[in-house]
C-alpha cells in the first residue's frame, strides 16, 4: 500500500506526516504510529520497518498517520545528537499534529484513534498519550527509558501514568535490558496504581527489538507473530 506525504509545520518546523488510507468506505478507526531509531536512519521513507508497521495496519482497515519526529534536525545529522537533544514537549506537539490530521479526516471516526510505537516509538507512544485525553488505545513495543525525563522542564512520563487516558497493551522480550523486565514491572506497577487498563505481555528468548525481521541478530519470528496477533486484536477490541 503506496503511503502518502502530508507536509506539515510544528514548532515553526517542517515535518513530514507519512499517511495512509485503507480501502471501503469509512469512517475508519485511526492509528498514530510512532517511529523507532534504525541503525543509519535518515528518513522514514528509508526505514522499512516503520513503513512496514503502517502498510499492516492500514490492510487491516486503521488510517494510520507517522510523523517524523526528527525534523527538528537536519537529516544527515548523527542520531546521537537528536537523542541528545530530544524533548518530549517538541514530541507531544508533533503526534498531536499527527492525531489532529486523522481527527478532522471525513473519512476517519475521531472518538477512535490510538496509538503505537516500537523500541523508541514506544516511549514516544506513552509520551504522546499521557498528554492527549482523546486517545482510545495504546501499545507499547519495548519501549525504554519511560522512567527517564527528556528535556527541559518535563518529568519522566512513568510519572505521568495517572495520565493515560486510554488502555494500554505492552509488548516486550524478557532478555532485554532496555527496558528490562524489572523496568517493564515498574512500568505496570504505575498504570496499576492509577486504575488504569493494561495487559502486559513478555517472551522469552526474545531481546530488544524482537519484531524487527530487518536486524536479524534481533528478530524472533515466534514472539513476532504472536505480538502482532495480540496488538490486532487490542486495536480492534477498542477501535473498531
Amino acid at each position: 500500500m503506496k503511503h502518502k506525504i502530508e507536509n506539515l509545520t510544528v514548532n515553526e518546523s517542517p515535518m513530514e506526516l507519512f499517511t495512509y488510507l485503507p480501502d471501503g468506505d469509512g469512517p475508519h478507526p485511526g492509528l498514530v504510529v510512532a517511529m523507532h531509531i534504525p541503525i543509519g536512519h535518515t528518513g522514514i521513507e528509508n526505514d522499512k520497518f516503520t513503513l512496514d508497521v503502517c502498510e499492516r495496519y492500514a490492510a487491516a482497515g486503521y488510517a494510520v498517520a507517522c510523523p517524523f519526529i526528527f525534523h527538528y534536525w537536519p537529516k544527515e545529522e548523527e542520531m546521537q545528537v537528536k537523542r541528545d537533544e530530544f524533548r518530549d514537549d517538541w514530541v507531544t506537539a508533533d503526534c498531536q499534529a499527527a492525531f489532529d490530521w486523522l481527527a478532522v479526516h471525513n473519512n476517519v471516526n475521531a472518538d477512535k484513534i490510538g496509538i503505537v510505537g516500537h523500541c523508541w516509538g514506544g516511549r514516544v507512544a506513552w509520551v504522546s498519550a499521557v498528554n492527549n485525553p482523546k486517545y482510545a488505545a495504546c501499545t507499547i513495543f519495548y519501549g525504554g527509558r519511560i522512567k527517564a525525563a527528556m528535556g527541559p522542564n518535563t518529568p519522566p512520563p512513568i510519572e505521568l501514568a495517572a495520565q493515560m487516558p486510554c488502555p494500554v497493551l505492552g509488548c516486550f522480550g524478557n532478555e532485554d535490558q532496555g527496558p528490562s523486565p524489572e523496568d517493564v514491572a515498574d512500568y505496570s506497577q504505575a498504570l496499576t496504581a492509577a486504575g488504569i487498563e493494561h495487559e502486559f505481555h513478555g517472551y522469552d528468548g526474545a531481546g530488544h527489538g524482537f519484531q524487527d525481521k530487518y536486524a536479524e541478530d534481533r528478530y524472533n519470528a515466534e514472539a513476532c507473530e504472536d505480538a502482532w496477533v495480540k496488538a490486532t486484536a487490542f486495536f480492534d477490541r477498542h477501535l473498531k
